[in-house]
C-alpha cells in the first residue's frame, strides 16, 4: 500500500530542503516558459489567432491566373440530401508549430499537415491558397485546363506549404476512409502537381487548353495518380476547429460515369463590391434572396364577412 504523505515541506521533517528547492525550481521554470510564450494554453491561443487571421483574396477579371490567392470551395448539395458548402482548410495543432529562429519571434507551420473541409467560408490564413506555376509560366498568365500547377499556402505563418498526394499504402493513407491521403508538404516535387478538368465529361476534350473561369465548378486532378480531389461527407474528423469533412484524392463516379458533387470545386475569389466576402458567398446570398421572394404568398379573401 502506498504510504500517504502527512507532512508538507514547511514542516522540517525528512528531505524538506530538497522539496523546497524542487518547488522553487518548478515555479521558476513555469515563469520562464510563460515569459517565452511556451505554455500549452499560450501556444493554442497563438495558433488560433494567427491561423484564423483574415486574408484578402485576389480580384479576378473572369479567369483564373497564376499568382492568384483563392479559396477552394466545394459548393455542397441541395435537396434531398442537403450538404453545406465547405472550404479546403489546414488541419493543424501545436505540434506543427515550427520553433522560431534566434533573435526573432516569427513562427510558422511545419509539414506534414493534413487538410479538411471546413464549413467556415470566411477567407483566412487557414483556407487561402496561392496558384503557382510548375512549368515556368509567368505570374499573371491565365491557367488553362489540363495544365499542371501547384497549390501553396500563403507565406508567413502558413509556412508556404504545398498541397500533395501519393499512392495509398498500408502505412500512408487517409485516417478515416483509408483512401489516398492529401496533405501539405514543404518540398515542391511531382507529388504536388495538379491539373484542372472540365466539369462535363462529354465536353472535356474540347476544353483542353482553354482558360479556366473563376468561381465556376471544376475538377482538380492529381497528376501522378489521376485521382480527383474529393470531399468525403461520410467521414468526419474531430479537429481543434470542430467537426470537419475528410479530404482525399478519389474519383467518385455516378451511374452516368460522371464525377459526383464531392469532386466538384470552385476557385473562389474576392467580391470587389463586398469587402471581406467572396463571390461565392455573394451568389449564395442572392440565391437565397431570390428563393425567398419567389415563394407564393397566401391570397386573402377580399369578400367581407357578414
Amino acid at each position: 500500500m502506498t504510504q500517504a504523505r502527512t507532512y508538507s515541506p514547511n514542516v522540517r521533517v525528512g528531505n524538506w530542503i530538497e522539496d523546497l528547492v524542487l518547488k522553487e525550481d518548478m515555479l521558476k521554470d513555469f515563469l520562464e516558459q510563460k515569459g517565452r510564450g511556451e505554455l500549452t494554453l499560450q501556444k493554442v491561443g497563438t495558433l488560433r489567432d494567427n491561423i484564423m487571421k483574415s486574408v484578402e483574396l485576389s480580384v479576378t477579371l473572369g479567369m483564373v491566373r497564376f499568382g492568384d490567392t483563392v479559396m477552394l470551395v466545394n459548393p455542397g448539395r441541395e435537396e434531398p440530401d442537403q450538404r453545406d458548402p465547405c472550404a479546403l482548410s489546414i488541419l493543424t495543432d501545436i505540434s506543427n508549430i515550427r520553433p522560431p529562429p534566434q533573435q526573432t519571434d516569427n513562427q510558422s507551420l511545419q509539414a506534414p499537415c493534413l487538410v479538411g473541409g471546413a464549413r467556415s467560408l470566411q477567407p483566412c490564413v487557414r483556407n487561402a491558397f496561392v496558384i503557382d506555376s510548375v512549368d515556368g509560366t509567368p505570374k499573371g498568365d491565365m491557367l488553362l485546363y489540363d495544365q499542371s500547377f501547384c497549390l501553396r499556402t500563403t507565406a508567413g505563418y502558413a509556412g508556404g506549404l504545398y498541397l500533395a498526394s501519393d499512392v495509398k499504402s498500408f502505412q500512408k493513407c487517409a485516417p478515416k476512409s483509408r483512401l489516398q491521403e492529401v496533405n501539405l508538404v514543404e518540398e515542391l516535387n511531382f507529388l504536388c502537381h495538379w491539373k484542372l478538368k472540365y466539369i462535363d465529361p462529354q465536353e472535356r476534350l474540347e476544353h483542353e487548353g482553354f482558360p479556366v473561369s473563376a468561381n465556376s465548378r471544376v475538377l482538380i486532378s492529381h497528376c501522378k495518380t489521376n485521382q480527383c480531389l474529393s470531399l468525403m461527407e461520410n467521414h468526419i474528423l474531430w479537429t481543434p476547429f470542430g467537426k470537419e469533412y475528410e479530404i482525399t484524392a478519389q474519383t467518385r463516379l455516378d451511374s452516368h460515369k460522371a464525377e459526383q458533387d464531392g469532386n466538384h470545386w470552385i476557385f473562389s475569389t474576392s467580391d470587389p463590391g463586398n469587402h471581406g466576402h467572396t463571390l461565392f458567398q455573394t451568389q449564395q446570398a442572392n440565391q437565397i434572396t431570390e428563393e425567398t421572394q419567389s415563394d407564393p404568398q397566401p391570397v386573402s379573401d377580399p369578400t367581407p364577412d357578414h
